[in-house]
């Protein structure tokens, strides 16, 4: 009997999650969705503001019971279906009417099934959020000094407070 695993592709690689080196405000998005770096770096009262985003789409692919019941390959294991999450995210950061980073992600995650298992769509989605909000950290901490640097300017700026 095969064991059914999470794929994700790309792999993503595991940075542990560390606060920036500035805080900002959630402007619009779910607190709860938030990826790692961003949500230990709120702030209600920093003129920096955080915009996220976060969506997914699914695609399930299943072989016909009929096909299933007379294929042998079935009967031993083999995998009868397939369930696949895309989530894709977007986080601007901004200074007033400024941004100073913007950033997008896209990741794919999908389980297969077999007559003897089954996936679970909470499980994919769990795991499509979970790579999309690591890869947009990692965009995001490879950007990070430049940020800290807009951030410092910012806070120095009289206009950072614009439209807040």
């Amino acid at each position: 009997m095969a064991d059914s695993q999470l794929v994700i592709a790309p792999k993503v690689a595991d940075v542990p999650a560390h606060p920036l080196p500035f805080k900002g405000k959630l402007l619009s998005g779910d607190r709860a969705e938030l990826p790692p770096a961003v949500a230990m770096s709120l702030s209600d009262s920093s003129p920096l503001t955080f915009t996220y985003r976060e969506e997914l789409t699914h695609d399930d692919y299943h072989i016909p019971l009929l096909l299933s019941a007379v294929d042998p390959g079935s009967w031993l294991g083999n995998p009868t279906g397939d369930i696949g999450v895309t989530a894709f995210a977007s986080l601007s950061i901004s200074a007033g009417d400024t941004v100073i980073g913007d950033y997008t992600a896209k990741e794919h995650v999908s389980e297969s099934y077999s007559l003897y298992t089954q996936a679970s769509h909470k499980e994919v989605d769990a795991a499509a959020r979970a790579a999309v909000r690591q890869r947009l950290d990692q965009k995001i901490y490879a950007d990070e000094a430049r940020l800290a640097q807009a951030a410092a300017s910012a806070r120095k700026s009289p206009t950072a407070s614009v439209g807040q």
